[in-house]
């Protein structure tokens, strides 16, 4: 139900908003792809102005360039984006974990135990194809989510979850070349427990590692899905990984 004191034509937008975002991560807007007004009028039945506000907040986060006069498009994909990409939220994740570990209280302790809690459970009843469904990767965006969750900074949190969700395509996108995904479940119980258990050092370092080796292995199964940029001829350099002590 709209929320009665939220106006409806900013309800519509939001909700335009939230699908295009979600078509865009999920891939069914390819990267790349040009973002036509009638096509996309036609695809989420609302007004030139809405699209056209709903496209502005894309490229505030990221997810569609705007191309001058020509119109937008969505933001293309290619390895040294991946790379700088997973520099960055590295740097971002190691200070919201540090953060929260400092300030987080017994609820929300609670909270990330919970949220482990329902995506292991999914996970379980999935199976080995657990990473192709929707609902896994929401829950695993919330648990990523709740670790971070007391750093207490809103500016930290909302720059962290644009980065995740920027991260998501290339995952999702390479999900259709994986036969199997790493054995995730361990990871996710093993940095449950350290931060929980408030170990600063050892919850910055597991955190990265998390994030540098699921890059590694989206490059391993999707890169020759992410065009190189035409300024480089040669490959792009492999981000150096911090080995765990």
């Amino acid at each position: 139900m709209a929320n009665p004191l939220r106006p409806a034509g900013e309800t519509r937008a939001g909700d335009v908003l939230a699908r295009m975002r979600s078509d865009i991560i999920g891939c069914a807007l390819k990267p790349g792809a040009k973002l036509r007004f009638e096509s996309l009028r036609d695809l989420y039945e609302v007004s030139f102005s809405t699209l056209r506000e709903a496209l502005s907040r894309l490229v505030a986060e990221g997810l569609v360039i705007a191309e001058g006069q020509r119109g937008f498009m969505v933001a293309p994909v290619s390895l040294p984006d991946l790379y700088d990409l997973t520099d960055v939220r590295v740097l971002i994740e190691r200070e919201s974990i540090g953060l929260a570990i400092a300030r987080g209280d017994d609820q929300w302790e609670a909270d990330i135990i919970a949220t482990y809690h329902r995506m292991d459970r999914l996970q379980n009843r999935l199976g080995s194809n657990y990473y192709l469904s929707d609902e896994w990767g929401k829950l695993h965006g919330g648990f990523h989510f709740s670790l971070v969750a007391a750093c207490n900074s809103p500016n930290l949190l909302e720059i962290r979850q644009k980065l995740f969700e920027r991260a998501h395509r290339y995952r999702r996108m390479s999900s259709q070349f994986r036969p199997q995904w790493r054995p995730k479940d361990v990871e996710h119980k093993t940095i449950m427990d350290v931060v929980i258990g408030r170990d600063t050092a050892s919850a910055q370092q597991l955190i990265e590692r998390h994030i540098r080796e699921t890059t590694e292995n989206v490059v391993a199964h999707a890169g020759h899905l992410f065009a190189p940029p035409a300024e480089e001829s040669g490959p792009p350099k492999r981000t150096v990984r911090v080995a765990a002590e």
